[in-house]
Order: structure tokens, then C-alpha cells, then sequence
């Protein structure tokens, strides 16, 4: 099928042109970009769920019990599922899509699993691609897990609407030593597996940050679930209508939607950025020239990066 097919029918919600679409966007190819260019003005309909947290807290789990309240309510489900890499394919690991076997007879439900690729934020840099692609296939929601690699998963908040930071009871110390980057970017905080002691306290102890937090014109609520027993769901799922409706309807509503599609071309400029310039060095030789240098002491690795920046911007000059 070629990109007009494909768009026809993720538009039309057939599920095996939205997963071959899918292949493409995550494989970066030209057909990828055009399904992307032809759907995006057809996308902005779905409610976008980032799911966060440091590995262990049972974001997966939660993630499934957080779907299958969003099916009782009637909603049609998308699930974006970033594993692990694989260190030999680069492939997912899956991980996900065990725990969330119970969901893959669901009519009403599709879920993706894709490789992190080693990205520091947590997520594929195709990722946010994936979730307008199910956007635009026509579903009501749209979950997005992030690969559970720590506290610097902030690139979540510029995939989604709303973002769902998941802690435990006995994430205590992590609680306490969370930067204010990941604080900053939950609209709705989760202590997950809350029928084990210490709930209470975990959620005093987000209580705390919050209070030391930058002032927003939203306060995040802070919710007990115990995710296996789909506890607390409901909870969960009626505050993130509450700030769903809120962006809609906040005086700063247009201006948080432009920071939104800044921190995407950004994060998708980067990496474009480092991918083209990695490849002209290595192709060029500047690379291995200058790791050996590196290695040998005769210059620093930052005299060396200065370097390789230089050798690249005057290759992109002289292409002008």
C-alpha cells in the first residue's frame, strides 16, 4: 500500500493500515513522513495520556487497569508502549505486551510496542508520531508508557496532553530525590500499590514537593491505586478529564499549545541534528580522527566536540 492508501485507511480505522503505517513512522521512511504530513491536520481529537515513572512502580500494570476503565466508560483505547532496547536487534523487549495480555482480545483496543533505542527521555523520537497516527486512526484515547528508565523522563510531556507520574510506597527515597523536571511536567501523581504500607507517606512526601514546586495554574492531584485489583482507576480517569477540560478551557489554553509543538520540533530537531552530523563525521573520517586524539591525550573531549561542530557547520555551509 502506498502513503495515500495507507492514509485512507488509518483515516477510515482500519487497524492493518494503521500498524503498517506505524512500521513506516517508526522506520523513518519517506512513506512514514508522508503519512504523517497527510494525517496530522486530521489529529488533536484523541485524549493523550503519558504514563511516567522509575522502573518497578508498575506502569504497565497500571497501564493496563487505567485501559480497561477507559473501555467501561466507553472509549476506544490506543496503547504506544515504549520497551527496552534490545542490545543485539535494537528491537522491543515486549515486556509490555505480557502484562497486558488480557487486553489483546478487546476489539476496542490497540496496542504498539516500540523500542527506546538507547533515547535518554524514555521514549522513541518516533513516538510522538505513533500517537497521531492512532489519534487520527479515530480513537478516544491515547496511552502512551514510557520505558521506566528514571527521572529524566520529561520528553513524555511533549508527546501528550496529560502526563501521569506513577510512584510507589516503597519508592521513598526516589520520591525524595526526584528532580524538578519530572515534577513539573505530571498533571495528575499516582502512588501506585497502595495497599502496601507507607501509601500514606509517600503521598505526604509528594504533598512536600509540590508545595516547593514553581507556581501553575493547575494543581495536580495526588491519587492512591493499587493498579492489579484496578483500584482507584476511576479515580484516575476522572482527573484526567478534569485537566483535559481544563486545557480546553484555561485562558493559557493556545499558549501551552504552542510550547507544546515547540518542545516536539525541538526534540525531533535534535535528534535529526545529531543523527545527520554523526553520519558526516563517520563518513568523512572527522570522528575517528578525533576519538584517537581523545584517546591518546593530545586533546580534551571537549576541545574535540568544538571540533567535530566546527567540521560540520562548515560542511552544511558550503552545501548552501
Amino acid at each position: 500500500m502506498d502513503a495515500p492508501e495507507l492514509i485512507a485507511g488509518v483515516r477510515a480505522g482500519d487497524r492493518r493500515a494503521l500498524a503498517r503505517s506505524i512500521t513506516h513512522v517508526e522506520a523513518d521512511t519517506a512513506t512514514g513522513r508522508q503519512l504523517l504530513a497527510g494525517l496530522y491536520a486530521h489529529t488533536g481529537r484523541a485524549t493523550t495520556i503519558g504514563v511516567t515513572g522509575s522502573a518497578g512502580v508498575g506502569k504497565s500494570t497500571f497501564v493496563a487497569a487505567l485501559a480497561r476503565e477507559q473501555r467501561r466508560r466507553g472509549r476506544t483505547v490506543g496503547i504506544v508502549a515504549v520497551d527496552p532496547s534490545s542490545p543485539f536487534s535494537n528491537g522491543a523487549i515486549l515486556g509490555d505486551r505480557i502484562r497486558m495480555q488480557d487486553l489483546t482480545g478487546d476489539g476496542g483496543v490497540f496496542m504498539r510496542s516500540m523500542a527506546s533505542r538507547g533515547n535518554l527521555g524514555g521514549l522513541s523520537e518516533m513516538a510522538t508520531g505513533v500517537v497521531d497516527l492512532m489519534d487520527a486512526a479515530g480513537f478516544d484515547v491515547v496511552i502512551l508508557e514510557t520505558v521506566g528508565a528514571g527521572q529524566d523522563e520529561v520528553e513524555v510531556a511533549t508527546a501528550t496532553g496529560t502526563t501521569v507520574l506513577v510512584t510507589t510506597p516503597a519508592g521513598g527515597d526516589d520520591i525524595q530525590s526526584m528532580k524538578a523536571g519530572l515534577m513539573e511536567i505530571a498533571q495528575v501523581l499516582v502512588v501506585n500499590k497502595a495497599d502496601i504500607a507507607g501509601a500514606d507517606t509517600a503521598v505526604m512526601q509528594l504533598r512536600a514537593l509540590l508545595a516547593i514546586a514553581s507556581e501553575r495554574t493547575w494543581e495536580p492531584p495526588i491519587l492512591k491505586t493499587t493498579a492489579r485489583e484496578d483500584k482507584g482507576l476511576d479515580e484516575v480517569s476522572a482527573a484526567i478529564d478534569r485537566h483535559q477540560a481544563h486545557l480546553k478551557a484555561s485562558a493559557h489554553a493556545d499558549e501551552e499549545r504552542r510550547a507544546l509543538a515547540q518542545s516536539q520540533i525541538v526534540a525531533l530537531a535534535r535528534g535529526l541534528v545529531q543523527r545527520r552530523a554523526l553520519a558526516f563525521a563517520r563518513a568523512e573520517g572527522i570522528l575517528g580522527q578525533l576519538v584517537e586524539e581523545v584517546a591518546e591525550r593530545r586533546r580534551d573531549p571537549r576541545a574535540a566536540a568544538d571540533a567535530l561542530v566546527d567540521a560540520v557547520q562548515r560542511n552544511w555551509s558550503r552545501a548552501d
